[in-house]
């Protein structure tokens, strides 16, 4: 079958394109902006990507269109998929249809930690010969890919909460059908589509309701909205995260090692390079997923200590006069937070210059504009690209006082950040998106001043 996917640069449909060609499909895409990492790995799969939303990709004559949800109404494109009567479905629905019906289905759910939390069970599950099939949200350096389909029964996927597609206003995870299912979190996003948190954890309700009683939800024991939507129905057995007898951490070792404990037993010690509670937390859930599987904990601990991280998780660019560029794609201010903390825990009192693209829907509404000056205050010096943004980012940072610095223009944000980096410093970029390839820039302009 030929498919044409419309967004096929998204993360998600991107992983889509990617096993559909695995399982033999003919595939081509198109989408509006392209950048990598996924443009380079569609490209290195064979997968021909066209630019833009012109309706002569109708001429390719595919069997099936699949619809992401960056596609609304008045998209050219659709709008003759409609005119013709042409077949065409959404993402989720035809991973289901075509992948996740006869599988056992790991999902992992909430606002913040599924990308790496997904790579990581899908990383225990490998480590333990399980052969999983898996979708991430990113790039897990252990396999290279975001995602693949396998003969195992096993398959891992990161569900998000927004959207399915214009025709299909459900959250993308109501689709899966789960047997297994992480809840990490639950915080307010997506302004764009929720109007409030109360909405969102009905979404993850829905979700609940489709679990069967022989599966396991593995959530989040401190956080209140997931207790919140556990208390609304729940008819499956829960193990909890972060509170007794339930999984949790000891205290990370100066080389970041931690003690595991399930139902107050040492399972073992992961022995990682991992920064921050909030990747402890990610593992602790990965291992309770896992376990369900079959994989035994000390066994998933092995498979942790060998984990290589996410690409744009705290990923070091470059190092060029002493100063270290890091890409993370952090964009919630409790992601903001928790990552610029976990820096910290590794590079101690040395200075940290946080550089942000408030490019999420959510943030360029300006909803978390207020949170965003706590969230950055751990940072000795804070830079902003104001740019595609309605509201007043200087302002939102007045309480950092001098230490914050707003730009509207790329390069001039790149030659500030290149001019107060000095030895030992490092820069932190954070950006859900390709952020005009600012870490190449940043790289060549401290070069430049050597």
């Amino acid at each position: 079958m030929h498919i044409h996917i419309l967004g096929i640069c998204g993360t998600f449909m991107g992983g889509i394109a990617v096993i559909a060609k695995q399982a033999g499909h003919e595939v081509t895409g198109c989408d509006a902006n392209v950048y990598p990492p996924m443009s380079t790995q569609l490209e290195a799969q064979g997968i021909r990507l066209v630019e833009g939303w012109d309706p002569k990709q109708i001429g390719l004559k595919p069997d099936l269109f699949v619809i992401g949800n960056v596609v609304s109404r008045g998209n050219p494109l659709m709008e003759e998929v409609l005119d013709r009567n042409l077949a065409y479905i959404s993402g989720p629905q035809w991973l289901y249809e075509q992948v996740l019906r006869e599988k056992w289905v790991l999902a992992v759910a909430g606002t913040h930690g599924k990308t790496t939390t997904s790579a990581m069970l899908a990383w225990v599950l490998e480590h333990a010969g399980l052969d999983p099939g898996f979708l991430v949200g990113g790039v897990p350096e252990n396999f290279g890919v975001s995602a693949r389909v396998t003969a195992s029964p096993f398959f891992v996927i990161e569900a998000d909460e927004y959207d399915t597609a214009f025709f299909d206003k459900r959250s993308k995870f109501v689709h899966y059908h789960p047997r297994t299912t992480v809840l990490n979190n639950l915080e307010y996003d997506h302004a764009d589509i929720f109007p409030d948190l109360a909405a969102i954890e009905t979404q993850f309700h829905h979700l609940i309701r489709t679990l069967p009683r022989n599966g396991l939800i593995v959530a989040n024991g401190r956080e209140q909205s997931v207790q919140r939507v556990l208390a609304r129905g729940c008819w499956t057995p829960v193990e909890p995260v972060g509170v007794e007898p339930g999984w949790c951490s000891g205290q990370p070792a100066p080389d970041g090692g931690f003690e595991v404990q399930y139902g107050g037993i040492r399972q073992g010690v992961v022995q990682w390079q991992l920064l921050g509670e909030h990747n402890r937390f990610n593992a602790l859930a990965a291992l309770g997923a896992a376990r369900h599987a079959g994989v035994p904990a000390p066994r998933g601990i092995a498979a942790l200590s060998a984990f290589q991280n996410v690409k744009r998780r705290m990923e070091l660019r470059g190092v060029v006069n002493g100063v270290a560029v890091y890409d993370d794609f952090a964009h919630h201010p409790t992601a903001i937070e928790t990552t610029i903390a976990g820096l910290r825990q590794k590079v101690g009192p040395a200075r940290i210059l946080a550089v942000l693209e408030p490019r999420s829907n959510t943030m360029k509404l300006g909803v978390m504009k207020d949170s965003l000056a706590p969230s950055l205050a751990g940072a000795e010096r804070v830079f902003c690209y104001t740019s595609g943004i309605g509201w007043d980012a200087a302002a939102a940072l007045a309480p950092l006082d001098a230490k914050a610095e707003c730009f509207d223009d790329l390069g001039r944000l790149v030659q500030a950040i290149a001019a107060a980096s000095r030895v030992g410093d490092h820069v932190l970029v954070m950006s859900n998106g390709g952020f005009g390839g600012i870490h190449e820039k940043l790289l060549v302009a401290l070069q430049a001043q050597s």
